[in-house]
């Protein structure tokens, strides 16, 4: 389905049953809502799950960038009024993650409780050059380059084997390159770690424990300044850790999700 938000089409999907609480689920850069595929069978066994494609992603409308976190989150808080969802979990991962950070800060009235997975609150000065790097070869050469260093980031080697690694390949290569680039600008943009303390819905934390781009360090400081937030780091696991430990992801957020209803 494809919904008008914010002078653009969104595109979304949502599913379970109609009388179930929502949960809403946000994706990484350079993939698209299928990202949540081996969440989908346990949240919607019990939940109304609304997932859709970011600005610049999917099949979601590409305008020209640079976009910024805080129109990413109101494309979310839009879609959520268009839907007239009135209260959502929200969970998002990566950029997702930083969306729902976002959302917290703006509109908590929304959300019933928060997931940052695999994500940040601030990208340190340090990074930069190397996100200046990544938009000049999407700029000049599209997003082929990107997908063989931007598997060994999200991927463990042992994982890399694994017939479902092609599919987040094929979401890389199939992203649009003005999308990639907004929503990179988008991300160079993050400084939100002085202001979680402002956040009190009920959190879970997660990260891959050998995740390199978001190491546990960065969720260790989100836990820290957002007040009874829990942290649940997933052995085995780098960047996407929702994919490579599917079974952990699930078991860690349906617990959750269970406390917080």
């Amino acid at each position: 389905m494809k919904i008008k938000i914010n002078g653009i089409q969104v595109h979304y999907r949502l599913e379970g049953p109609p009388s179930a609480p929502v949960i809403t689920l946000s994706h990484s850069l350079a993939t698209d809502l299928t990202m949540w595929d081996p969440q989908m069978e346990v949240l919607t066994s019990r939940f109304r799950v609304l997932r859709y494609d970011t600005r610049g992603h999917g099949a979601s409308d590409a305008p020209p960038g640079p976009y910024s976190l805080d129109q990413l989150g109101e494309d979310g808080h839009g879609l959520l009024k268009a839907l007239n969802i009135e209260q959502t979990h929200f969970m998002g991962l990566s950029m997702g993650g930083m969306i729902a950070q976002v959302l917290a800060l703006k509109h908590p009235d929304m959300l019933r409780s928060l997931i940052l997975c695999d994500t940040m609150s601030q990208l340190p000065p340090e990074a930069k050059p190397i996100w200046d790097e990544r938009i000049t070869i999407a700029e000049k050469q599209g997003m082929e380059p990107h997908v063989k260093p931007t598997i060994e980031r999200w991927f463990t080697e042992p994982f890399r084997s694994s017939p479902v690694v092609d599919r987040v390949r094929a979401m890389i290569r199939a992203t649009n390159p003005k999308g990639y680039i907004g929503c990179s600008r988008a991300i160079m943009g993050l400084n939100l770690t002085e202001r979680l303390s402002a956040i009190s819905l009920p959190t879970l934390i997660i990260v891959g424990e050998e995740d390199p781009g978001t190491p546990v360090e960065a969720s260790q400081v989100m836990q820290k300044k957002i007040k009874g937030s829990k942290l649940v780091v997933l052995k085995s696991a780098a960047h996407l850790s929702n994919i490579e430990q599917a079974d952990a992801f699930n078991k860690a957020v349906l617990s959750f999700l269970s406390a917080a209803e």
